[in-house]
């Protein structure tokens, strides 16, 4: 792999060329972020660089959902994040004509508003920033500020990658094993490798305004993460205080007077003074990169998937991307993996991708109808239904979301006894399910990824995300991803291009649209499921049994696996909880380290010799020494 590159030369690059870094990530949101402390609870050494000189003034991404709070419990981080969020009555999502006017619609998020059977923890209404200086502190990795990747290539030991510091005028070269780019929806790094995208590209420019206003005691008696409204959204941002509002970007963005604008969608019979602190403008996008890996480099993140912000669930597939991706990285570099593994991150997360590049856009046109619909209604007549009685354009069953956020199913090489990897021989899968229940209803907000401008010259990136609705489980590799939706305004939004010229709106050997898929979540034990959450004790779930290591879940007496080279825990389990994931007594369950059921094992007790035979099949093909 070789890229053209504009700077630096090699005569400005710094001549001492760093050889003892296993990963270099490009980019510091969450995405980035989060891939450091994962990376580094394994021991592996990285260095994170952002091209901005701090961390982002925005309060971007609204929603860290149920699947991210397991791994932020699994990194330690859980309940800090629930320390600075919104409390657990805000996870609602209320349809108004004007803020201040009555419900004509609402909507529970599912895992926010308040506890569900199939998980130890809760999603939260947050704002990423807030979010990113606890990701930040949890690891200890250099960290440089105001450092732009400018080029990058590959030779047979690793990548190397050009810098530039702007602000101070100098270069830097430095080489790493692998490169990890989470660098945004206008990512740099997908492309100088000419990675093009698929998907209905910018959808509408957009601006959020951020301010404040004398509204805390009211949002308290009628909380909601998000109010929608004819004249655009409102997003409370911190329980302390300020407000946002996003919507469509009106013509004569110079002149407009934006305290008048919010004064107006706010709807109040008294005069409320609005203070504006920022204004940004944005484009929201819809696309997916053609490819998540190019050689030793890998996209995560907005870089591999922008995609609407309505139902937030941008930042919170970049973060499944980085928990399905550094453990495997991990594994190479330490030696327990064979390279072969890494080929397994793209069959595994561009489904998930697709989906939610889907399930967005349906979402962004839903809301659209919502506020075209009641529109309609306020301007056609005097005598208009109660506010109670709007018919709306959905129903309950589609804002059903579980199923994409916890029923991602992986069909890979890394999953012994998938269709894509090796069967299990004597062993087998079987078909029963565990005993927690399903679920669906809405859950809503919170991403980010939008290239994006800022009228005070801050970061790019869409700022504040909204809500929405959801459905389908993602777990066909073809995914139903051609369809163009309208934006927020009805209509059409022009098709995206990279600086190849290489954007489609059909992906790359599209398969065509798939069957329909349940929108509900059924917890499930079988390979390349997440395992199910059941209660080890009244604090400790099984999820708590995960970390840096394999965990075999044994259904009676922990047995002795002498001589396995991989990572390894055995977590024996009582009778009912071994029943609750249908095994028998001899039967096993061993899980990946990002949660995710790698083998079954039913029939006879576990050999040592069986669980290596599996290992190897998950890990790459190749039995470490």
């Amino acid at each position: 792999m070789q890229t053209n590159r504009d700077e630096p030369t090699d005569a400005d690059a710094d001549a001492d060329v760093n050889g003892d870094l296993d990963v270099l990530i490009v980019g510091g949101g969450p995405v980035g972020l989060a891939a450091r402390v994962l990376l580094e609870r394994w021991g592996v050494r990285t260095l994170l660089v952002e091209r901005h000189r701090e961390l982002s003034p925005f309060p971007r991404s609204r929603l860290v959902n149920v699947r991210s709070m397991e791994i932020l419990r699994q990194l330690g981080l859980a309940e800090r994040v629930t320390a600075v969020a919104f409390p657990a009555k805000f996870g609602r999502i209320r349809f108004r004509d004007t803020l201040r006017g009555p419900d004509f619609a609402t909507a529970a998020m599912v895992g926010v508003r308040e506890p569900i059977p199939q998980s130890p923890v809760i999603g939260v209404v947050t704002s990423q920033d807030r979010l990113e200086p606890l990701l930040l502190g949890a690891a200890g990795g250099e960290v440089r500020f105001g450092t732009e990747l400018v080029a990058v290539r590959e030779d047979t030991d690793g990548v190397l990658a050009d810098l530039a510091d702007r602000e101070h005028g100098t270069a830097a070269r430095v080489r790493a094993r692998y490169l990890l780019a989470a660098d945004g929806a206008a990512s740099t790094v997908r492309r100088l490798l000419g990675i093009g995208t698929y998907g209905p590209g910018a959808l509408g420019r957009t601006t959020t305004v951020v301010f404040d206003a004398d509204l805390a005691d009211w949002s308290d008696r009628q909380p909601a993460g998000m109010y929608v409204t004819a004249h655009g959204s409102f997003l409370p941002l911190y329980p302390e205080g300020g407000w946002g509002w996003f919507g469509p970007t009106p013509e004569g963005v110079a002149h407009t007077d934006w305290a008048a604008l919010v004064r107006g969608a706010l709807g109040a019979s008294d005069p409320l003074e609005v203070d504006v602190l920022r204004v940004q403008h944005w484009t929201m996008n819809a696309f997916v990169a053609d490819r998540l890996r190019e050689g030793r480099t890998l996209l995560a993140g907005d870089a591999a998937h922008a995609v609407p912000i309505v139902g937030g669930l941008g930042m919170n597939t970049g973060i499944g991307d980085v928990h399905n991706l550094c453990w495997k990285l991990a594994g190479v570099l330490q030696g327990w993996a064979a390279p072969a593994l890494l080929d397994t991150y793209a069959p595994e997360r561009h489904p998930v991708a697709d989906r939610v590049l889907e399930q967005s856009v349906a979402n962004t046109r839903l809301m659209a109808q919502v506020q075209s619909h009641r529109s309609a209604q306020l301007s056609a007549d005097a005598t208009l239904p109660p506010p109670g009685g709007t018919e709306l354009p959905w129903t309950d069953q589609y804002f059903a979301q579980l199923g994409l956020v916890l029923g991602a199913v992986y069909d890979s090489e890394a999953v012994y006894g998938s269709e894509a990897g090796e069967s299990p021989g004597a062993t087998g899968a079987t078909g029963a399910t565990a005993a927690t229940g399903a679920t669906g209803a809405t859950e809503a907000r919170g991403d980010h990824g939008q290239a994006a401008t800022d009228a005070a010259g801050d970061r790019g990136a869409a700022p504040t995300d909204a809500t929405g609705a959801h459905g389908p489980t993602a777990t066909d590799a073809a995914g139903a991803r051609g369809a163009a939706p309208t934006d927020a305004a009805g209509a059409l939004g022009p098709t995206a291009t990279d600086a190849a010229g290489a954007h489609r709106t059909a992906p790359p050997n599209a398969a065509g649209p798939p069957g329909p898929t349940p929108t509900d979540y059924t917890p499930t034990p079988h390979p390349g499921h997440r395992l199910p959450h059941l209660w080890l004790t009244p604090t400790r779930s099984t999820l708590d049994a995960l970390g840096e290591h394999f965990t075999l879940f044994t259904a009676g007496p922990p047995g002795e696996f002498p001589g396995i080279p991989w990572p390894l825990h055995v977590e024996p389990l009582t009778r009912p909880h071994a029943e609750a994931l249908d095994l028998g007594p001899a039967d096993a369950l061993l899980v990946r380290p990002d949660g995710h059921v790698g083998a079954r094992f039913t029939g006879s007790p576990l050999s040592p010799d069986t669980l290596a035979t599996a290992l190897t099949a998950i890990t790459g093909g190749r039995r470490p020494d």
